[in-house]
């Protein structure tokens, strides 16, 4: 029998509500959680072994999307099934993998899985979000020790006033796009889009979003009151894990460390160390005297890998003590001091932009490539359809971090950084109306040493000024570090590197404009961070960014001329009624066109109608024939036109394409014309006025008013009646007799 519990609250004006004993009872914990209908399951488990040989804490956090919940089919035709996690897949765990990571014991080293699935959407409440609650309820309830629970939301805001869980719809109206997660007296993880808000307003967003969580947090643990198992006591976890003290490779390490630390004056600040391979060479000589010292101690060299193995873990805690003891950093710089700044623009000659950033070891290298605007690309995802005409794609390589290794394409870290320089540039890009192109900025990250994501966010804003893009205003980022001890202790770094990230630190990047945030995002390897230290590290990202976006306004400061290798494009607006005379039965009109001229067109429902080329005189030919085509005849217009029809009583002329009048055989010249096909042939080039339009649209022509009028002229008698047949009767000069319409 299933051992269903359900708990609920109303939270943000939804019913919020948890299930437990329902789905998936072999994991370790599993519950349902609901907010609107969208509905997410999240489990845990944890294996029985300890992994062997590793340094780190084995954490997988992973956010199933699935189609049906939207009740979606994949688009393509040959492939149905889900397949690897698409970009917002992938964000949305890397979210709930921030938040839920830092509250984990990190000496554990049993391999814990967290998967959420999405089993319902609804398309207004957010899945991310609800599966990051999910995650936070399901690790609370299980046995694997947390220093949960926490809570999340998504804060909007709308003329001045904060949104909680601000659905889908009324995205669109706000100017802050917020992800909070902590409690109302910490904050763990934040992430955020948002129109150049101020950094006091978005201070206030992210404390009163973190205060929200209160009913959340004790939702949760009645949870786990009721239905939660005991949590393993970290001793007992610590002696399953080999920790205990009299075990050897727990004195190898106290030892390790306890050498790392006589030697901080002699080998770590015995000189200031700018370079990463400067940095790297301490290491390297520190790792050689600690094997040598070990010996000395009697260890087996079977043993040493204990110590060796969190040999970066030790330097970084001597760093963290000198920076909060003293204000010491290991390169020498002042704590609110950014590294040397480069940047330089048009480094390509065949690209439409490019532009180079370097603060430190770290460089980037973005390049830009203007599109027409059918070259968007489509979205398809569980919560995602339409277009995205700006997209921003990071890469980086082993050589990047001065490694070797398999080249195996964009992981999640590197989506997670392409989406986030992504989201601090939207917000100054032109409207598509004022710039219809679609944008694609790759950034090749060369070096890395700390926040390439913020370089890709400047070289981005370089490269698409010196494409042409029209941006509003440059945007630059940067990255903010911590230096914190158990005491309570903490110190703020401006521009953060490798050896400076470590234990009771944080990666708290921050983008924008002169006048406001554009994007933010913030992971930890703390319990939280205080509402001082978030006010604090906000304020001083801002100063960074005006230095930096200073270099780069040096740099380039506004937009330039386009390249002229970029592609042009050319806005008709036509009567939206016209659209169907330019696509043509099955498209063959405008297949024709793109055919004939080599140029690629888009038409909007609103009538805007697109050409985009490189080729000069195939646009301004593809222009023509479309004007052409949705063009008015107007009575008194001439036309260069086509015999295309030849009948007994005149001639029909094609003016414009899809469009002929009738130049009747009274009109045809000024003298006397019995037959049209005596003076004219299918084909023939003519030149002719339009009369009028009649009032059922017929254009009705003449060639003989172009023509100048004999002089003495007489007007031919008049035709006679024709006899025996079933015609519309002759036509004379002088008179007009309305033709069959049938004979048309």
């Amino acid at each position: 029998m299933l051992d269903i519990k359900n708990w609920s609250i109303e939270w943000g004006g939804r019913t919020l509500s948890i299930e437990t004993g329902r789905f998936a009872l072999q994991a370790n914990a599993t519950c349902t959680v609901r907010y609107g209908d969208t509905v997410i399951m999240a489990t845990i488990v944890q294996s029985d072994s300890v992994r062997e040989g590793i340094d780190y804490f084995p954490l997988m956090v992973d956010f199933e999307e699935k189609l049906y919940a939207a009740g979606k089919i994949k688009g393509s035709r040959f492939i149905k099934r889900e397949g690897r996690p698409t970009d917002e897949a992938i964000l949305s765990g890397r979210v709930i993998d921030r938040a839920i990571r830092p509250l984990f014991d990190e000496r554990v080293r049993n391999d814990v899985q967290v998967v959420i699935t999405a089993l319902s959407v609804d398309g207004e409440n957010d899945a991310a979000i609800v599966g990051l609650v999910a995650a936070s309820c399901v690790v609370h309830m299980s046995a694997v020790p947390w220093g949960g629970p926490i809570g999340a939301a998504r804060i909007g805001r709308v003329n001045g006033e904060f949104i909680l869980n601000i659905t889908s719809d009324k995205l669109g109206e706000s100017d802050l796009d917020l992800v909070v997660a902590g409690t109302p007296e910490k904050l763990v993880m934040v992430e955020a889009g948002a129109k150049e808000v101020k950094e006091d307003d978005m201070f206030e967003a992210i404390k009163w979003g973190c205060e929200q969580l209160k009913p959340l947090i004790d939702l949760i643990e009645r949870v786990r009151a009721e239905a939660g198992v005991e949590k393993l006591a970290l001793p007992d976890f610590a002696n399953d894990l080999g920790l205990i003290e009299d075990n050897v490779e727990e004195k190898v390490r106290k030892i390790s460390q306890e050498f790392v630390a006589s030697v901080s004056d002699t080998m770590i600040f015995d000189s200031i160390k700018v370079s990463k391979k400067e940095r790297k060479e301490m290491i390297d000589k520190i790792k050689e005297a600690l094997k040598v010292h070990l010996v000395e101690k009697g260890f087996e060299e079977d043993t040493h890998n204990a110590g060796l193995k969190n040999l970066k873990e030790y330097i970084a805690f001597e760093i963290t003590k000198r920076i909060l003891e003293r204000d010491q950093r290991l390169d020498g710089r002042k704590l609110t001091e950014i590294r040397e700044l480069q940047s330089s623009i048009d480094l390509l000659p065949r690209t439409h932009g490019s532009a180079m950033f370097m603060r430190g070891d770290t460089q980037v290298l973005s390049i830009a490539t203007l599109g027409a605007p059918g070259d968007v690309q489509t979205l398809d995802t569980m919560e995602e359809d339409g277009t995205k005409r700006y997209m921003h794609h990071y890469n980086d390589a082993p050589y990047t971090y001065g490694e070797a290794g398999f080249m195996r394409g964009p992981g999640r870290r590197a989506i997670g950084h392409g989406a986030l320089a992504e989201r601090a540039l939207e917000p100054v890009l032109p409207s598509v109306e004022d710039f219809p192109y679609t944008i694609r900025v790759v950034s090749e990250v060369l070096g890395s040493n700390g926040s390439s994501s913020m370089a890709s966010t400047c070289g981005s804003s370089m490269t698409l000024m010196a494409a042409g893009v029209p941006i509003k205003k440059s945007v630059a980022g940067i990255a903010m570090g911590l230096a914190s001890d158990e005491s309570g202790n903490w110190k703020i770094l401006t521009d953060l590197q490798d050896i400076e990230d470590g234990k009771g630190g944080m990666d708290f990047k921050i983008a924008g404009t002169r006048d406001g945030i554009t994007a933010l995002q913030m992971d930890t390897k703390t319990q939280g961070l205080n509402w001082d230290l978030v006010k604090k590290t906000i304020s001083q990202a801002y100063d960074a960014r005006l230095e930096i976006l200073s270099v780069m306004e040096n740099t380039i400061a506004e937009p330039q001329a386009m390249s002229k290798y970029a592609p042009r494009i050319e806005t008709i607006i036509i009567d939206p009624e016209k659209i169907r005379d330019v696509i043509g039965p099955g498209g063959k009109v405008i297949n024709k066109i793109i055919d004939d001229t080599g140029v690629q067109i888009d038409i909007e429902q609103d009538g805007r109608v697109m050409i985009t080329s490189n080729d000069g005189e195939g646009m301004a030919k593809a222009r023509k024939i479309i004007e052409e085509l949705t063009k008015e005849v107007m009575a008194g217009e001439e036309y260069d036109g086509e015999v295309v029809r030849i009948m007994d009583f005149g001639a029909f002329v094609q003016v414009l394409p899809g469009k002929d009048g009738m130049v009747h055989v009274s009109e045809i010249a000024w003298e006397r014309v019995e037959k049209p096909g005596d003076v004219l042939k299918i084909g023939q080039k003519v030149r002719v006025k339009v009369k009028e339009i009649d009032d059922m649209g017929r254009i009705n022509l003449s060639m003989k008013a172009l023509l100048p009028q004999p002089e003495g002229y007489m007007p031919p008698a008049p035709r006679p009646p024709r006899t025996g047949g079933s015609g519309s009767g002759g036509r004379s000069g002088g008179f007009k007799k309305p033709f069959n319409k049938n004979r048309r």
